[in-house]
């Protein structure tokens, strides 16, 4: 990796972060950086809610935030607003001592101790979109709530070191930090350590994510170092490409692996399958009344690594670190053991079977193959849909082809970057004149990936929730719909070219509303990753949802390549009042997470105003005039 090449790609990244008049948006580089993001799996969605807070007398700053599915840990985005200065010095941007990111963490880490203490509470207006994470972080909810906060510092520096004879890039890691926080549960006065993470996504994250065939970070457990003492074990196979070992877990570790990784502890198809917070009536009970039982009664977990290191000490083998780890089977112990514990029960009694299984010399692609077989086969406590969530997906494939195929009105074609990094390396590969054509070929804007695909496709329906919940969850979902497992009574998807046409047509409206919608000072609102699925569902409840005879219009969109003006005007109507609506029948003053509830959706699909709405004349027109009968080419 060259400090040229990383310099050459920060560009790209702020091109593609400009709004329609050239400038820069912080919230328009976050969207971009996101994806990227959960392709590692350090995040499980691109969802963030907006909350831009920046105080230069107490050198005070975060951009946005997020709360983790389960609600045990926040998320804390910052981004290094000095890095994306198209201005800057090269020079400025190679980055050598730790300090100066440690500076920028420390924005964040007081604006959080602040807001524990209250001393943010009296210079912060109600109508500021931050007020509403200040709220909650000094409550006594929040603080139970939360076990870890979670910062990650945005900054498009090339992190290097200076010795020897040329610059080389570098990682720098950062230690854990702690704050002690007071609250009342019960009325009781509880004392707790908030773990406070601090990790950096710069130049170098960025650009081995976007040259990597998987882009996973893989996660490395030392055991010693997290827990004071390694794993024993007993072998129990040794073969050509695996070994494998049995041994007992203390609840406990289990508890502090949750605590510190969350769900980066679970392979795919587990993270995205599991549905609870936590809470299996099973196992808590067997928690509750028979702790010495659990080992028998649970059918523990299955772990999956790539590397141990082991050692051997007074005749007993140990292992020292595991690298590459995943739970495949036994997430619902995991988060069960965890959230048991929060709530108050004793573990310290519960032990817990695993079996760990450490592939050798395995490549990338027979390694995928391994772990999907290894959850497949499990003796899962409960059902892992067997759906294939990689790019592998017949359907998938036949998408790539039709996009690699099909012309657009104008002439021009989409690209499909079904198998992650499929675009970069496709430039990688090309010479300086043609990567010039490939990228006016393809610009930003027609282009999308099998996960954004996904949201498109789904905010096209009657579950606007589940879209704001972002990553893995809606990428489930949409497999689940276009490749249906086969124990299933339902009719597969027919992927074809009137459903290519019509996918496009989703993201043009997609995207549209987006422009339409806005970001920062000019937009409608602070919740545009809420606004447009719910208001596109709307649509689509009073469409091709409905009962009557008429389809909306998509092959129209298609064919135009574009959004008309009366509609355009009409959907930024209807997010004025989605907008409105969200707040109005939220029942939290976080109204980013609420909108990830069905009963926020159930109510406003109900709700008097939207009624009213879809009933004036000015609806009725903008329907029928973008509809067809159900019978035309559907």
């Amino acid at each position: 990796m060259e400090i040229e090449e990383l310099l050459k790609y920060r560009k790209d990244i702020l091109d593609s972060s400009k709004d329609e008049e050239g400038f820069i948006q912080q919230l328009g580089l976050l969207s971009q950086i996101l994806p990227s993001m959960l392709n590692t799996k350090i995040v499980d969605s691109e969802d963030y809610n907006e909350s831009y807070y920046l105080n230069p007398a107490d050198d005070l700053k975060i951009n946005s935030y997020v709360v983790s599915e389960f609600g045990e840990r926040l998320i804390i985005y910052l981004i290094d607003e000095n890095t994306i200065d198209e201005n800057v010095k090269e020079d400025d941007l190679l980055i050598s001592q730790k300090a100066d990111y440690e500076k920028q963490f420390k924005r964040a880490i007081k604006f959080i101790r602040k807001s524990i203490k209250g001393d943010l509470n009296d210079v912060i207006q109600d109508s500021d979109p931050v007020r509403t994470l200040i709220s909650q972080i000094n409550s006594d909810e929040g603080i139970h709530q939360f076990d870890v906060i979670q910062i990650f510092l945005i900054s498009l520096s090339a992190t290097v070191s200076f010795k020897g004879a040329t610059t080389q890039p570098r990682t720098i890691h950062f230690e854990d930090d702690e704050i002690i926080a007071s609250y009342h549960l019960s009325k009781k006065k509880l004392t707790k350590e908030l773990i406070i993470k601090k990790e950096l996504i710069d130049l170098n994250f960025l650009f081995k994510e976007m040259v990597s065939r998987d882009g996973r970070k893989p996660l490395t457990i030392l055991f010693e170092k997290t827990f004071g003492y390694n794993l024993e074990v007993i072998k129990a196979a040794d073969e050509k490409n695996f070994e494998s070992y049995l041994c007992v877990l203390q609840a406990d570790v289990i508890y502090q692996l949750y605590k510190h990784y969350s769900s980066r502890l679970l392979e795919k198809n587990v993270r995205s399958f599991l549905q609870f917070k936590g809470v299996n009536k099973g196992i808590r009970q067997t928690i509750q009344k028979e702790p010495e039982k659990f080992i028998a009664y649970n059918n523990g977990l299955t772990i999956t690594s790539t590397k141990a290191k082991t050692s051997t000490k007074k005749k007993k083998l140990y292992i020292e670190s595991l690298e590459d780890f995943q739970i495949v089977n036994g997430g619902q112990t995991t988060a069960t053991i965890y959230f048991s514990k929060k709530d108050g029960m004793d573990i310290s009694k519960i032990k817990v079977m695993a079996k760990i299984n450490v592939a050798k010399k395995t490549d990338e692609k027979d390694l995928d193959e391994l772990i999907s077989n290894i959850s497949k086969f499990s003796n899962a406590q409960s059902r892992v849909s067997k759906v294939d969530l990689r790019s592998r997906n017949p359907q998938l494939i036949k998408l790539k082809s039709l996009s690699d195929s099909v012309l657009t009105p104008s002439g021009s074609r989409w690209f499909f970057d079904r198998a992650k990094g499929e675009f970069n390396t496709k430039l990688r590969f090309a010479g300086n004149a043609k990567k010039t054509l490939i990228k006016k070929e393809f610009p930003p804007a027609k282009r999308f990936s099998k996960e954004l695909l996904a949201k498109y496709f789904s905010a096209w329906g009657d579950k606007p929730y589940l879209v704001k919940k972002g990553g893995e969850k809606i990428f489930r979902f949409f497999i689940e719909t276009i490749s249906p497992e086969e124990e299933r009574e339902s009719i597969p998807i027919v992927i074809d070219r009137l459903f290519y046409e019509q996918s496009i047509a989703k993201i043009i409206l997609f995207r549209t509303m987006e422009k339409i919608h806005g970001q920062g000072m000019n937009s409608i609102g602070q919740l545009r990753s809420a606004v447009i699925p719910y208001s596109l569902s709307i649509i689509y409840k009073y469409t091709d949802g409905s009962v009557n005879s008429r389809y909306f219009d998509l092959l129209n969109i298609w064919k135009n390549e574009g959004l008309t003006d009366d509609l355009v005007e009409y959907l930024r109507t209807l997010m004025i009042l989605m907008n409105d609506l969200i707040k109005k029948y939220s029942l939290s003053d976080d109204y980013g997470e609420y909108s990830k509830r069905k009963e926020l959706w159930t109510n406003i699909l109900n709700s008097i105003e939207i009624k009213n709405f879809m009933e004036k004349s000015n609806s009725k027109l903008i329907l029928e005039k973008y509809t067809t009968l159900k019978d035309s080419n559907h």
